[in-house]
């Protein structure tokens, strides 16, 4: 196969990103099954919960530039595998907690710094410094939807062992599967013995450069503002879709199963929109990724919940999730180069991630608040709309980025 031929002397480095990626997205979109057990046990509210999951959110955005520029410094090894080792300890602290400090520096201060160090801009970077131009829309997709299989495999097993042993065991199992990250980012790391190309973007200028570049072009501005509302629908979703349904009084395994079920469905969408994105105007498809999510949540949230309705669902919106990944990653690459992908992507997902916080906490101060959802979705299907409809009629407007800054 063409495609395998041009990516087999970096196959090991691709490998060892969507392994990473797979763990480090995977297990934190399945947290929200240990909600209910967990607020029971310690002693605390469900927006104590959220505040936490919120708090990983920011500490993820706002970390996320900082990891970024350090790569350029260090190199991605250092900064993945530090991430890793992060992630495992912040894991282990969540399922030896007894009280809200420990689930506030487990699940949010040492997760949200590990996701910067090793989640989708760290993985995508070193994918798009892997592959060739020719194919580097499709090999995003794939790395994508490889990173799409953690929570196919994470949500279920959580579910069961926090069922059989409780939720403490759960976790343990977490633990278990994060200590895989080490290898998956030591394989990765072997990106950095592979030299840039002639034609690197922005080339050798600061980071602070880079930045006043970046913020000074206008598709990148109204990506980044769109890339709020897709974090706040999805954190929303894996946050407080197994609340919801416990309320409900639907079976408690059906939440990991539509957890799952995104998870696979992610894989396709994933392929989809890489593929797609080495085709169309990436920016006008992010657009109608964000109205068809919300088209989707609106549809789910105004009928009774079901299992198969739900499973319906997860379906829709896993194809719809984290297509997002290579035509952000894409975009990115088209408009600064390589060199500082990975800052700047990540600036792009601080946005994202302060939209992650108001889903996580904003749901549930809603919740605690009125006794329901429904406030929540509503906002989130309104939010969703607009943006989606801004960004793909500015992507219409203005189809081609304005020439990169280049030095000498």
């Amino acid at each position: 196969m063409p495609l395998l031929q041009a990516l087999r002397p970096t196959l090991p480095i691709l490998i060892g990103a969507s392994l990473m990626l797979t763990l480090s997205m995977g297990l934190r979109q399945s947290l929200g099954i240990f909600l209910q057990p967990l607020t029971h046990d310690v002693g605390i509210s469900v927006s104590d919960f959220t505040l936490a999951i919120a708090v990983q959110n920011l500490a993820w955005g706002f970390l996320q530039p900082l990891a970024g520029a350090l790569t350029v410094r260090y190199g991605f090894r250092a900064i993945m595998i530090a991430g890793a080792f992060l992630y495992i300890a912040g894991l282990a602290l969540m399922a030896s907690a007894e009280g809200m400090i420990s689930i506030m520096l487990g699940a949010g201060v040492l997760i949200g710094t590990s996701l910067a160090c090793t989640a989708a801009a760290m993985a995508m970077s070193v994918a798009a410094r892997a592959a060739p131009e020719s194919v580097r829309s499709t090999v995003l997709g794939i790395v994508s939807a490889a990173g799409s299989l953690g929570a196919l495999l994470s949500a279920p097993i959580g579910q069961v062992l926090a069922e059989g042993y409780g939720w403490r065991i759960g976790l343990g199992g977490f633990v278990v599967l994060s200590l895989l990250m080490l290898p998956a980012a030591w394989f990765a790391g072997r990106i950095d013995r592979i030299p840039l190309p002639q034609s690197s973007g922005l080339g050798d200028v600061s980071a602070t450069t880079a930045t006043v570049t970046a913020f000074g072009n206008a598709s990148f501005s109204v990506m980044t503002g769109a890339y709020f509302v897709c974090g706040m629908q999805l954190v929303f979703i894996t946050t407080h879709l197994p609340s919801y349904l416990q309320i409900c009084g639907m079976d408690p395994m059906l939440s990991a199963q539509t957890l799952g079920v995104i998870g696979g469905f992610n894989v396709l969408g994933s392929l989809f929109f890489g593929w797609a994105g080495q085709r169309w105007n990436k920016l006008a498809l992010l657009g109608g990724i964000y109205v068809a999510r919300s088209l989707v949540l609106a549809w789910y949230f105004m009928l009774p919940p079901s299992p198969a309705s739900t499973l319906v669902f997860g379906a829709l919106m896993g194809f719809l999730w984290l297509g997002v990944g290579p035509l952000v990653a894409g975009a990115v690459a088209e408009m600064f180069g390589l060199q500082w992908q990975a800052m700047i992507q990540g600036l792009a997902f601080m946005s994202h991630q302060i939209g992650s916080f108001v889903g996580a906490y904003g749901g549930g101060l809603i919740y605690d608040a009125l006794g329901s959802y429904n406030l929540a979705w509503r906002i989130g299907v309104a939010v969703g709309l607009a943006a989606g409809i801004v960004q793909i009629a500015f992507a219409l407007i203005r189809p081609t980025a304005p020439p990169l800054l280049r030095t000498a």
